[in-house]
């Protein structure tokens, strides 16, 4: 599917499609398929993770509306460099980092706008 979706959204999704998998299946297997580089996660507002398919192998980062979900990937070139440099002058070994960027997309700003100025 396209965009972040959270663990409870796509169970209840494959069962409303007739799949009898269970809550802690799709838990596991979205968590083994970030850990695989498959899938990339984000964390929204109140902290729960959201996976979306990584649809090749490079590591990327998002741009995520906080009202409509909508997520655009962003260039993040200074900040892979970065923490390369960081890994490289510490010593250690297979650092991993997360970058979360979010806010509010134009047409929440505009939708949120509106909203305010109606009585």
């Amino acid at each position: 599917m396209e965009g972040f979706i959270s663990v409870q959204a796509l169970h209840k999704r494959l069962v409303a499609d007739g799949s009898p998998v269970g809550l802690s299946t799709v838990y596991r297997t979205l968590t083994a398929l970030a850990g695989a580089g498959r899938a990339d996660v984000f964390r929204d507002t109140n902290g729960e993770r959201l996976f979306r398919h990584r649809p090749g192998p490079d590591h990327r980062h998002y741009l995520v509306c906080t009202e409509c979900g909508l997520s655009l990937p962003v260039e993040s070139g200074p900040v892979e460099k970065w923490a390369e440099r960081i890994a490289r002058t510490s010593g250690f070994a297979n650092v991993r980092h997360a970058v979360e960027l979010s806010g509010i997309c134009p047409d929440c700003g505009r939708r949120s706008a509106v909203r305010e100025r109606t009585p």
